[in-house]
């Protein structure tokens, strides 16, 4: 029995999963940071800001206030939403398979922690949007910015009864353990920005090296 056989409901992640959306992120976080006289060598170090909900990373890392914080966001954002959020390209094989699994008749959901407004907008660009009943993603008031809102956000909308017949997939521990809170699995996959070691550590059930190994 192969992962199709098994689930019925899809839901993907976006950053590092469906796009390598790496690059707007990063760029648009340096940005944030130099409004605030912090200045970045490396662009590789704000790899860990690809995934998790974006206040929390400016206070862990960079040990922010609320009111800093709150600033780096709001700089993060502007210049996100006119550069950033197109500086992103689709993983290799991943349109064909969105195309395959929902000729087969899956339900396919993004569910990220993105803010859905900038979530929606990069699905329409990358032309992928018909294959999704629904974009969820974090609101901009910040009161659904955990995974496992986002996820509960998804399954109530998709008005899932089955949680045994629904696997999140993502590529960080951040999926897997939001997809667990939430009580569904969750394939980890390795083309994105999380580590093998810590899909595991999170318990994921499945972990996929590309894109064409999520069928098998």
């Amino acid at each position: 029995m192969n992962i199709t056989d098994k689930y019925d409901v899809f839901l993907f992640d976006l950053d590092g999963t469906l796009t390598d959306t790496g690059p707007g992120i990063k760029n648009s976080v340096a940005y944030a940071l130099k409004q605030q006289g912090i200045s970045v060598s490396d662009m590789s170090e704000l790899n860990r800001f690809v995934g998790p909900p974006l206040i929390d990373s400016f206070k862990d890392f960079y040990g922010m206030n609320d009111e800093q914080a709150d600033k780096a966001v709001a700089d993060y954002r502007s210049v996100y939403a006119e550069k950033g959020i197109y500086e992103n390209n689709i993983y290799d094989g991943m349109r064909e398979l969105l195309k395959t699994m929902f000729e087969e008749g899956k339900t396919l959901a993004v569910a990220t922690s993105k803010p859905e407004r900038f979530a929606k907008l990069i699905v329409d660009d990358l032309q992928i949007s018909q294959y999704f009943t629904i974009v969820a993603g974090a609101d901009m008031g910040g009161t659904r910015n955990k995974k496992s809102l986002v996820i509960e956000y998804a399954l109530d909308t998709l008005n899932v009864t089955d949680r045994n017949r629904v696997l999140m997939i993502g590529d960080t521990k951040f999926d897997v353990i939001g997809a667990r809170e939430c009580g569904i699995d969750c394939l980890g996959v390795l083309f994105g920005y999380g580590s093998r070691q810590e899909l595991e550590e999170a318990g994921a059930a499945y972990i996929c090296e590309d894109v064409v190994s999520i069928l098998i």
